[in-house]
Order: C-alpha cells, then sequence, then structure tokens
C-alpha cells in the first residue's frame, strides 16, 4: 500500500468537504441564525481545509492508483467525512455528544436515514440543510462526486470509482472516467432539480422541497420537520410524488443514460428493472390484501402501501405510516424488500435486485446439473452469461454479508432483549434503510442504545454502503501493518 497516494487522495477528498461545508454556512447566514452557529462552521472548515492542504499540497512523484490503495482511500474518505462532518453539530451544541453526531452524519453520507434526534426543532436551518444534504453528496458516491467535479482524473481513477459505486459488476459509460462521473452526476442532480420543481408546484416550501429531493434523491429519508408530510396544502399529492421519485432514484443510472443517448429500447430489455418493478407491483398487491383480511382501515391503504413499499425497498426510509402495526405478513415482506433493495448503479441500498435474481438463477442451475451432470448449463442475466467469475463473486459476498450481519446482531443483542428490535436494527442500517421495526420503528429512533453499538452501526452504515470490503480490507490486520511500515508494494 503506497501511504503517499493515500494521503494525498483523502486530502483532495477533504478539501471538496471543506468547500461543501460552506453551503449550509450561506444557509446560516441566509437565516440569519446566532454567530455561535456560523462559526461552528467556519471553524470546521478551516480545520478540514487545512489538512486537505497539508495533505494533498504535493502529488506524490510516479502517481499510480493501485487496486488496494483505492479500496483503502474510498474507506478512510467515507469514515473521515462523516467524523469531520460531524463536527459543526457537535460545536454548536445541537447534537453534544461526538458519538450521537458521528452516527447522525453517518446516516447521512451513507443514505441509511437512521437518527438518534427524537425533536428535529434542536437542529438550526443550516443543520438540517448539512444533515440532508449529506444525503445527495452520498447517494451518488463521495468519490464519484470528486471525480466529476476535479481535473486530472486519470485512467488509475478507475480503482476509486469502482470501490465506490453499488452492484456487482462496474461498468464506464464513457472512455474517460471523469466524463462517466460528470454524465452520472448530471443525470442525477437534474432528477433532483425536477422534483424540487414539482414539489414547490403542490406548495411545499422551497427549503423543504429542496430537503425532500434530497432525501429523495440520495434515497436517504431524513425527516426535515416534526410533523411530517401532513404539514403541506395537499400531503396525500406530496407522498405520492415522493413515493415515484423513490422508485426513479432506486433504477440503476446507466438506463437513464442510455434513455438519453436514445437506445430507449435497450432500457426495456433490463432484466434487473423488469424484477425490480415486479418485485414492487407484487409486495403491494400481498399487503393490501393482506392489511383488507386483517380488517385493517383502508383509509388511502394503496397510497401508503405504495410509498412504503418504495421507501424500503429503495432503502430511503421516509414513513408516513407506523408499519410495525401491520399485521405479521405485511411486516415480513417488508423485512425481505430491505434486505432486497434497489439495482445496482443506483443510489438505493440493500443486495440488490441483480444479485438476487443472479441467486436464484446460480441455483436453479445447479439443480438442473445435479440431475443432468453432463450437460453444460451456463445461466444467464439480461441475455448474457453469468460467468464462473461473476458467480463466485456475487455468492462471495453473500457469504461475507451474512457473516458481518451476525457479527453486529450479536453485539446489538447483548444490549437488545427484543429480537424484532435487535434484527431489524442492524437490518436498517446495514441495508441504510433507516427505520426497522420494534423499538427503532418509524416512529422510534436509535438514541437508546449504547456508544459502542451506535459506532459499530454505524460502521455497519458505512459497510453496507460501500458493499463490505473497503471497510473489511481497511480494518484487516495486513493493511494495518502495511499502514504503519508504510510497505509500498
Amino acid at each position: 500500500m503506497q501511504r503517499s497516494v493515500v494521503r494525498y487522495l483523502l486530502g483532495r477528498i477533504l478539501l471538496v468537504e471543506a468547500i461543501l461545508l460552506i453551503l449550509p454556512l450561506l444557509v446560516s447566514l441566509l437565516y440569519q441564525e446566532p454567530l455561535s452557529q456560523q462559526l461552528s462552521y467556519l471553524s470546521v472548515i478551516a480545520l478540514v481545509a487545512l489538512i486537505g492542504f497539508t495533505f494533498s499540497w504535493k502529488q506524490p512523484p510516479n502517481f499510480k492508483i493501485h487496486a488496494r490503495d483505492g479500496v483503502i482511500s474510498v474507506a478512510l474518505s467515507w469514515i473521515l467525512m462523516s467524523f469531520f462532518g460531524a463536527l459543526p453539530l457537535v460545536i454548536s451544541g445541537e447534537i453534544p455528544h461526538l458519538v450521537d453526531a458521528f452516527f447522525e452524519i453517518s446516516s447521512g453520507f451513507t443514505t441509511t436515514g437512521s437518527s438518534i434526534l427524537q425533536d428535529l426543532s434542536v437542529l438550526h436551518h443550516s443543520s438540517l440543510f448539512w444533515r440532508s444534504f449529506t444525503h445527495l453528496i452520498g447517494g451518488m458516491g463521495v468519490l464519484v462526486f470528486t471525480l466529476a467535479i476535479l481535473p486530472n482524473s486519470g485512467s488509475d481513477s478507475v480503482q476509486l470509482m469502482r470501490a465506490e459505486v453499488p452492484g456487482p459488476i462496474f461498468g464506464k459509460l464513457v472512455s474517460r472516467l471523469s466524463q462517466t462521473a460528470q454524465i452520472l452526476y448530471g443525470i442525477y442532480l437534474l432528477m433532483t432539480a425536477i422534483l424540487v420543481f414539482i414539489l414547490c408546484l403542490v406548495k411545499v416550501p422551497f427549503f423543504d422541497a429542496l430537503l425532500l429531493a434530497f432525501g429523495t434523491a440520495g434515497t436517504g429519508g431524513f425527516s426535515v420537520n416534526n410533523g411530517g408530510f401532513q404539514i403541506y396544502e395537499y400531503p396525500h399529492l406530496v407522498e405520492w410524488i415522493i413515493g415515484f421519485g423513490m422508485l426513479l432514484f432506486g433504477i440503476n443510472f446507466n438506463l437513464y443514460f442510455l434513455i438519453f443517448i436514445g437506445h430507449i429500447k435497450d432500457v426495456f430489455k433490463d432484466e434487473e428493472l423488469k424484477y425490480y418493478l415486479g418485485i414492487i407491483t407484487s409486495a403491494v398487491i400481498l399487503i393490501v390484501v393482506n392489511l383488507y383480511h386483517m380488517q385493517v382501515p383502508l383509509t388511502g391503504a394503496i397510497r401508503s402501501v405504495f410509498f412504503t413499499v418504495a421507501s424500503l425497498i429503495t432503502t430511503t426510509g421516509f414513513s408516513t405510516v407506523d408499519f410495525g402495526q401491520w399485521p405479521l405478513f405485511s411486516q415480513t415482506l417488508l423485512l425481505l424488500l430491505m434486505f432486497i433493495g434497489g439495482c445496482a448503479g443506483s443510489t438505493a441500498g440493500g443486495i440488490k435486485v441483480s444479485r438476487i435474481v443472479m441467486y436464484f438463477k446460480v441455483l436453479v442451475a445447479e439443480f438442473k446439473r445435479a440431475g443432468q451432470p453432463r450437460r453444460v448449463i451456463v445461466p444467464k442475466f439480461s441475455g448474457k452469461p453469468i460467468t464462473q467469475q461473476v458467480e463466485t463473486k456475487v455468492v462471495n459476498y453473500l457469504l461475507v454479508y451474512i457473516m458481518i450481519f451476525i457479527v453486529i446482531l450479536l453485539s446489538v443483542s447483548f444490549e437488545v432483549n427484543d429480537f424484532i428490535t435487535a434484527f431489524s436494527s442492524v437490518a436498517a442500517t446495514f441495508n441504510n434503510i433507516g427505520p426497522g421495526l420494534g423499538q427503532v420503528g418509524p416512529i422510534q429512533n436509535y438514541s437508546g442504545y449504547s456508544d459502542w453499538n451506535k459506532i459499530l452501526l454505524s460502521i455497519g452504515m458505512l459497510a453496507g454502503r460501500l458493499e463490505i470490503y473497503p471497510i473489511i480490507l481497511l480494518f484487516a490486520p495486513t493493511t494495518l501493518m502495511k499502514f504503519v511500515k508504510g510497505n509500498r508494494k
């Protein structure tokens, strides 16, 4: 591992964060907040900029990013951005406990939406903005954003983007990686701007529309106020708009690029998209039927079920009803949706629809091979063969996923005696969803956990967002030894 390369990359990322922190400072000035609030952001901007400049003022000679350097840089950058991003909340006294603030901002950058706050009124407009703005940046990816705006992003930067973009298969849209990042972010920001405009059309205040759009685009789901959608003039219309918005941002952004260049027919051939829409439709129908069968009041049931299904499968975490009060069958379906997640290459978390489909296809192929051992059976996904390399990759990911999940669950279970609460809190944070069931349901929060479990769940959020391997490699003993010794291999 090349320490000088990792240090240089981290410096560039921290400089970007210092620039991003200027935005909540401007919001604070706009709303004429107390001087102490503005100083809390200004001091962190100065600190982060100083560290970033110190790390990156000189590019290492023979600069080349190897795979390990890219993975380690990605993992460290997300941890450091969450740490420094939490400092303004601590300094201002809005979230005075550092662990709580780190949990909150980690939840923001990873687009999880889990919160320790019981009352949003303790936050100024600047912190409400920063908290939701982290969703927008974290949704597409911190390093994807950096590659899009910084010059001289060479071909070696593919190691950074591959480590950060979710999904079993990574591919560039165009030959130059920086152009790929710019295209992705261009589509992402355009869709976000359209959503803000539509929300303003239904008389949602601009500030709220902006923050709701950040949470929807990043599939994060932080609340904007204590009253939810009911404080707006047309709450049900807002619910439908946000619901469809979440589904759109849960789709692979490569498909939007195909639409942009006029290859619309190729979009409808995408197998993952078909399964994604099929799972959503089936879940909505089954839950509505279950609610009707259990004689649950159906006032607005279709709207509420659609919104909840969209929120959980895209791992956004917005909630308009307490689905913890729904029948067990419905809760079980929702829990399954938390694990499935959205499409690869989207802002959604979870295992991803593409992997779930591949697992089933590989399993079916194995059953066929068992019955006909001499027959050559190659499963296909979206018309392309699932190679042995991809098959091994997705299966290994599931095994690692289960192992990490169990480790976190065992730690949380020491503190929580309710299995539903313990299991769903790990599922909700590891899959970057936000609310779970039981004591961490949609009307509850994570403030009751100990500092140790808040840190562990924060690491779980980061691991889930970065698809596990970067965080594992960062904390692996071999990595730590190389970092200490400065091994350049």
